[in-house]
C-alpha cells in the first residue's frame, strides 16, 4: 500500500489538522508512505517569500515533532522534487476548464476577491500530480478535499484511456472521528488557520494556559446535558469528538461519564495539554537546529525523486515526449 499526503505551509497547525491528518499519518507511516510540505500550492496565497520559507521549515519540524520518522517514511518539500511541476503540465493538458471551475473551493475562494491567481483554478491538477507521481493507492483525505481526490481519479482514468495504462487510480480514506474539527466559538464552521476567531482554534504549539482558556470558553448550549448529538448540540459534540480523538474512545462513551459541561471541559483541557506537550517541546528543539531540518528534507527529496521520476518519465513517454 503506497500512501502520499501533504500540507500547505500556511501557518501553525491547529488540532483539526493534527487529529484529522497528522496523527493519522504518524500511525500509518511505513517505507511506502510519502509526506510532503506542498510549498508550490502555497504560491496561490498572498504570502511573503521569507514567510513561506520559514513556515515550510516550521511545518517540517511539526511533522517530526508529531512522530513522523524519516528513517521509516519519506518527508520532503514538494518544490525540491521538480517532477511535481512537470507532471502538473501533463495533467493540465488532460483536464478541462469546466471541471476546474466547478470545484467548490475555487468558487468559494475566487468569490472573495477579484483578480484571483490562475493557480487558484489549477492547483487541484497539481494536487492530482502529487498523488499520481507516487503510484499512491490510498490518500488520507478530509471532507474539504474529497472533490479534489475525485478529480484526481477522473484525470488518471482519462489519461489511462487515452494514452495507455500509466497511473494507479487511488482511493480516499478518512478517519472515523474528527475528520472535521469545528471552531470552538462557531461549531457549525470548520476550525481554520485563517477564518477562525482568536478563541476558535487550538494550535499544536499553544501554551497550556492558552489551551485551557480556549476550551473553557468554548461555545456549548444552555441545557447543560452532555450528549453526543451533532444536530441539536454541535458545540458539545465537537468537544466530545476532540476528546475521543485524543483518547481513542468513542464520543458516545466519553459522554456517558459526564453530567456537567464544566467537568468535561476541565478534563478535555488536561487531556489536550498532556497530549500536545511532547510535540511542543520537540518542535522547539527542532526549530533551534535548522541543519537537522535541512538534512531531513534533502534526503527526503532524493528518495521521493527516485519514485516520482520513474512515474513522470513513463507518463511523458506515453504522451509522446522524447
Amino acid at each position: 500500500m503506497r500512501v502520499l499526503s501533504g500540507m500547505q505551509p500556511s501557518g501553525t497547525l491547529h488540532i483539526g489538522n493534527y487529529l484529522g491528518a497528522l496523527k493519522q499519518w504518524v500511525e500509518a507511516q511505513s517505507v511506502d508512505a510519502f509526506y510532503c510540505v506542498v510549498d508550490l500550492h502555497a504560491l496561490t496565497l498572498e504570502i511573503e517569500p521569507e514567510t513561506l520559507r520559514s513556515q515550510s521549515f516550521d511545518l517540517i519540524a511539526t511533522f517530526l515533532a508529531a512522530g513522523l520518522d524519516p528513517d521509516v517514511c519519506t518527508i520532503f518539500l514538494q518544490s525540491e522534487v521538480p517532477y511535481h511541476a512537470q507532471m502538473n503540465w501533463l495533467l493540465e493538458c488532460v483536464a478541462t476548464y469546466g471541471e476546474l471551475s466547478r470545484m467548490t473551493q475555487f468558487k468559494e475562494k475566487s468569490s472573495r476577491k477579484t483578480g484571483y491567481r490562475v493557480g487558484l483554478l489549477t492547483y487541484p491538477v497539481l494536487m492530482a500530480g502529487d498523488i499520481l507521481l507516487y503510484e499512491t493507492t490510498e490518500v488520507p483525505v478530509g471532507d474539504d478535499q474529497r472533490q479534489h481526490l475525485e478529480l484526481t481519479r477522473v484525470l488518471a482514468e482519462r489519461f489511462n484511456n487515452r494514452y495507455g495504462s500509466t497511473f494507479v487510480v487511488p482511493v480516499g480514506v478518512q478517519p472515523k472521528v474528527a475528520a472535521r474539527v469545528m471552531d470552538l466559538q462557531e461549531p457549525t464552521r470548520k476550525m481554520s488557520k485563517s477564518l477562525s476567531s482568536p478563541l476558535g482554534s487550538i494550535y499544536v504549539t499553544d501554551s497550556a494556559s492558552a489551551i485551557d482558556k480556549k476550551i473553557k470558553k468554548a461555545v456549548t448550549d444552555t441545557d447543560n446535558e452532555v450528549r453526543y448529538d451533532w444536530e441539536h448540540k454541535p458545540g458539545i459534540s465537537n468537544l466530545l469528538d476532540i476528546y475521543s480523538s485524543f483518547s481513542n474512545e468513542a464520543p458516545q462513551v466519553v459522554a456517558e461519564r459526564y453530567t456537567r459541561y464544566g467537568d468535561l471541559k476541565s478534563d478535555l483541557s488536561a487531556l489536550v495539554i498532556e497530549s500536545l506537550a511532547p510535540l511542543r517541546t520537540r518542535h522547539h528543539e527542532l526549530m533551534a537546529d535548522p541543519a537537522e531540518l535541512r538534512a531531513v528534507v534533502t534526503n527526503g527529496a532524493v528518495k521521493a525523486s527516485e519514485v516520482a521520476g520513474s512515474v513522470y518519465r513513463r507518463a511523458a513517454h506515453a504522451v509522446g515526449l522524447i
